[in-house]
């Protein structure tokens, strides 16, 4: 009965020093947090004066705000690497990391892989025994990556999506936003009761207008292999659910892509940005689609420096008919004063 209650006691005191060591650590973050910087989407933002203006003293290790002059972070640690490379090749022999992480990946690049050639550290020949062991080991390593049907269906989106980002040209960050994007539909359970293949591509479509890559419905339906309603229904839906609050397409956006398509130089680019931002302010862009006027704009802008371009040629670029862009170029070309010599 006394070690019963012995014990009792001892578990009764640890329990309360638990509780006591958990208070201290919730005080002490409470008073760091009241102390340090205030960290909003990697934003740095001084307590102080609450201004952005930051600069980073790597001589010092410290990040400093500029107008106040208040030391926000101190003894910051270097994660670059600790080598030097000059050339491509000297920075692959050096690096002894592998690839970073990735949301394009289902597992997020962080799984292993065996590699396909045959030869051990030394870079020698391994043997026939042993090709065989690996052959094995490489099939079942390929399995394993993917263990549930939800992880297989996650990786058939993901490589459908990263499929018509390469036939879409679109950059890096455009993927990595979609695949974010498609993630968040999975964990809220958007994605039951509709194609994988919809999804994926209303995911991109999104994930082009936020980072200002923008690309038509017409032209992810073409490569998707789905319907352009469809893919309008699903991204209403995902953008509903999901809260994303995307503002109209910019006509702008769209310029430097249909200008380097025409091979048209860059004082063109640059005339058709100058007439669209004075049609903006005038309020000429609202309730238009954005491919005609940017069409219209860059059709203006070649005829008015000598390296015009036919409407065809423009409408074919854009995706938009020769009717349109005479339309937008007529409303341009009167309430802008634009005098254009045909």
């Amino acid at each position: 009965m006394e070690m019963k209650l012995v014990s009792k006691q001892k578990s009764e005191e640890t329990k309360k020093e638990e509780k006591r060591t958990v208070e201290k650590q919730s005080s002490i973050n409470k008073d760091s947090s009241k102390n340090v910087i205030i960290e909003k989407e990697e934003e740095l933002i001084c307590p102080i004066c609450g201004s952005k203006n930051v600069i980073k003293d790597y001589e010092r290790a410290e990040i400093v705000c500029a107008d106040c002059g208040c030391v926000l972070q101190q003894n910051l640690f270097d994660v670059g690497p600790e080598w030097r490379a000059f050339d491509h090749e000297q920075r692959v022999k050096r690096s002894r990391v592998g690839a970073p992480m990735t949301y394009t990946i289902h597992d997020k690049g962080l799984s292993t892989v065996i590699d396909w050639r045959n030869k051990d550290s030394y870079g020698k020949d391994i043997s026939a025994d042993r090709r065989a062991q690996l052959y094995r080991l490489r099939k079942w390593q390929r399995r394993i990556r993917v263990s549930d049907a939800s992880e297989r269906n996650l990786a058939f989106a993901l490589s459908e999506l990263d499929r018509i980002a390469s036939k879409l040209g679109l950059p890096r960050n455009v993927r990595e936003n979609a695949a974010v994007l498609y993630r968040g539909a999975v964990e809220k359970g958007l994605i039951r009761g509709r194609s994988i293949e919809g999804v994926a591509a209303a995911a991109l479509y999104a994930a082009c207008r936020r980072c200002k890559v923008p690309r038509t419905l017409d032209e992810i339906a073409e490569i998707s292999r789905v319907d352009r309603k469809e893919i309008g229904r699903t991204y209403r839906f995902i953008s509903r659910e999901l809260k994303i609050r995307l503002a109209p397409t910019n006509p702008i956006d769209y310029v430097p892509r249909f200008a380097s398509e025409l091979k048209l130089p860059g004082e063109v680019e640059s005339k058709a940005i100058a007439i669209l931002q004075k049609a903006n302010e005038k309020g000429l862009t609202s309730g238009r689609g954005p491919t005609g006027v940017a069409a219209a704009a860059i059709y203006i802008a070649s005829v008015l420096h000598g390296t015009r371009r036919t409407q065809r040629e423009v409408a074919d670029v854009a995706g938009v008919t020769e009717v349109t862009i005479r339309n937008r170029y007529k409303e341009l070309t009167e309430h802008l004063d634009i005098d254009v010599t045909l």
